[in-house]
């Protein structure tokens, strides 16, 4: 996210002598992408982050597949995901393919230890839940309706307030953006956009942790989970600038795009990354020709997916809908308003529907924990009654 940010102490210039107040030289760490290339932040360290003790056995986490080749329009019940203590126990990946992961978690507990994915930036959707979102760059308080965007490598922890805790994750292999279209040349998002850099939640209250001791990271990588010891907390930065770093966004805070006649979904269009779109469908006015028709239309899913999660309100084009599930529309088949819908949506003039949409552009594989979840016959629920 191309905002610069900054926190604690740090030196006038980079690469350059910094003491602490014992005399010893801060641990300067760039962390960044792409080679040195892309967005980066500088942190500064009271110990080298570098000093692993143990390495564990590493466990695999690879999707179970379920259904390769999916060819039906599916329904799933997210809230049938039961909760567990541990947070990385308690995600459930559902579907997935080489660009990204979607998962369901309902962690009850809060992280006794540090977690690292490190080849994946991370989208969090908050459903249920308060709480803080820590990292070496301070920490990020969340509620109902957070987007939290982790950079890949950035170590975390998260804290819950309660035990009701829902989640919906999409592990992205290739970095999380605000779309092209709403930014200027320098990454400044453009009057036009939905929203804009003061909506963001910048990491905050920069805790810096000196002790020494045995600290336990588990690191993500090539669908195995490794428990890692380090002899530093690993939040023990003590300043730092740049442009990378997590960040949260309320979906409330999106603003609609309406019309005289209704708009496609791209107007509601939050992030990108490569090879899929995640969309919000917020509470808006509906479209106001005096002859529109607000459901949408039947339209063909040519070059993608379409992935579907109800969060709250009552979906306009959608029938016998309950918050926490999921609807999948695969590539090559039309779709559109359960039957009923377009009748009901005229002369209608707002809706109260929220939900994430992510459009990949690649087919979705389903997983074991995909068809314990799902809600049999959907693909049958366009026929007349």
């Amino acid at each position: 996210m191309p905002i610069y940010h900054k926190q604690g102490v740090f030196p006038s210039k980079r690469h350059t002598v910094s003491r602490q107040e014992n005399g010893a030289l801060y641990q300067e760490e760039l962390f960044g992408t792409e080679g040195f290339s892309s967005m980066s932040s500088l942190l500064y360290h009271c110990h080298a982050p570098t000093m692993i003790k143990e390495v564990g056995e590493s466990i695999d986490v690879q999707p179970k597949v379920a259904v390769e080749k999916n060819k039906l329009p599916r329904s799933f019940n997210g809230f049938q995901v039961k909760p567990e203590n541990d947070y990385l126990e308690s995600r459930k990946t559902i579907l997935f393919n080489s660009d990204l992961h979607v998962s369901l978690a309902a962690p009850k507990k809060s992280m006794d230890y540090f977690y690292k994915h490190g080849e994946a930036d991370e989208l969090i959707f908050v459903h249920k839940g308060t709480g803080r979102l820590k990292s070496p760059f301070g920490s990020i308080s969340f509620e109902y309706g957070d987007y939290l965007v982790i950079p890949r490598g950035c170590v975390y922890q998260f804290e819950f307030d309660t035990e009701d805790n829902r989640l919906l994750i999409v592990e992205s292999f290739s970095p999380i953006l605000t779309p092209r279209n709403y930014r200027n040349k320098f990454g400044q998002l453009l009057e036009h956009s939905p929203f804009c850099e003061r909506d963001y939640k910048l990491p905050e209250n920069l805790e810096t942790h000196t002790e020494l001791g045995d600290y336990k990271i588990v690191i993500k990588k090539h669908n195995q989970l490794t428990p890692y010891t380090y002899a530093a907390h690993p939040f023990d930065v003590a300043g730092w600038d740049g442009y990378h770093y997590p960040y949260g966004f309320s979906i409330h805070n999106f603003e609609p795009m309406t019309g005289r006649v209704h708009l496609p979904p791209p107007v509601h269009q939050t992030f990108e990354g490569h090879n899929f779109v995640v969309c919000s469908f917020v509470p808006r006015m509906y479209d106001y020709h005096p002859q529109a028709i607000p459901s949408p239309y039947n339209h063909s899913n040519i070059d993608s997916d379409e992935l579907l999660y109800y969060v709250d309100g009552d979906f306009m084009s959608r029938n016998h809908i309950e918050k926490g599930m999921l609807t999948l529309h695969p590539g090559g088949l039309p779709h559109g308003p359960h039957p009923g819908a377009m009748e009901r949506s005229i002369g209608k003039t707002n809706t109260e529907e929220l939900a994430v949409m992510i459009d990949p552009f690649r087919p979705l594989q389903l997983t074991q924990e995909a068809m314990g979840i799902e809600q049999k016959g959907y693909y049958k629920s366009w026929l007349p009654e």
